[in-house]
């Protein structure tokens, strides 16, 4: 108390004369002084903390919360709980991109054959090529509407195929669907599931499903839990990739989706699904 009186009171008294007062020495308050104004080791200790946790944060473009940055960190040498990074993340007032509802997009009011639902909510497989999922979503630049349409292997969550066409049509499912086979080695007896949306029922993707020996299975009427999984991606696609961006052409936008879906999700993106682990990561596991 006396040496925090004579650093209060410095300014107005000699140094000199207040250890002569207080009876205390010069040096002492000196030396105090200087450890006043050093951090403790836990202050230290708790800045390095928020460094590490601010530059994972920003690697990660601000998509990750506490669980997957717990493991970021873990992998570089900082191994830390879920709850410490958490505190970090509130101290430095850094927030991962917050959710926003999922909108349906397709169709399904038309008199096309619709097939039955052979996956029935059962979003696990236990090797790849088993089952895959299927949907369509819209994304908006200045100059219109892009359509993306995604397959997903439900064993690792990898988007495996994936198109974007300013219309909404059969061709669009199709060229997904062909991009998914080709890079799979073009297996057959896979289940794919979508929901009953026009392009999917249409005779060119029956067609190519048949041509390759695939089992087709289409979501209950009206319900959207069926194709949890698809929609799941494109809900997360939208969070950390296109809300609150500006897309001045259709070209720059086709540039994001493949660099979130070929860089970003497949490669790094950890999906709680897997482990924590990314995609890739989890099927060279």
């Amino acid at each position: 108390m006396k040496y925090a009186f004579m650093d209060t009171h410095s300014g107005t008294f000699r140094i000199t004369t207040m250890s002569r007062v207080l009876q205390v020495s010069r040096s002492g308050f000196h030396a105090w002084r200087q450890r006043k104004d050093r951090p403790s080791p836990r202050k230290q200790r708790q800045e390095q903390l928020d460094i590490a946790v601010k530059a994972a944060f920003e690697a990660g473009k601000g998509r990750s919360g506490s669980p997957r940055l717990t493991r970021d960190l873990a992998e570089a040498g900082h191994r830390h709980d879920r709850k410490t990074i958490a505190n970090s993340l509130r101290r430095q007032g850094l927030r991962a991109k917050a959710a926003r509802k999922f909108k349906v997009t397709t169709n399904s009011r038309h008199n096309l054959p619709v097939a039955a639902n052979l996956l029935e909510q059962d979003f696990t497989a236990k090797a790849p090529n088993q089952k895959y999922v299927s949907d369509i979503t819209y994304l908006w630049t200045e100059e219109g509407w892009l359509y993306l349409a995604t397959v997903i292997d439900l064993y690792s969550r990898m988007v495996i195929g994936w198109s974007l066409s300013e219309r909404m049509t059969a061709q669009l499912v199709c060229d997904t669907l062909e991009m998914a086979l080709n890079r799979r080695g073009r297996p057959t007896g896979v289940v794919v599931h979508s929901d009953r949306g026009s392009q999917y029922c249409s005779a060119a993707y029956q067609a190519l499903l048949k041509r390759n020996g695939l089992l087709c299975s289409m979501s209950g009427k009206g319900n959207c839990y069926d194709n949890a999984c698809a929609e799941s991606f494109f809900h997360t696609l939208k969070v950390e990739a296109i809300h609150g961006e500006r897309f001045a052409s259709r070209a720059v936008l086709r540039q994001t989706v493949f660099e979130y879906i070929e860089v970003d999700y497949n490669r790094t993106r950890r999906h709680s699904a897997n482990g924590y682990l990314s995609p890739m990561a989890f099927e060279a596991q």
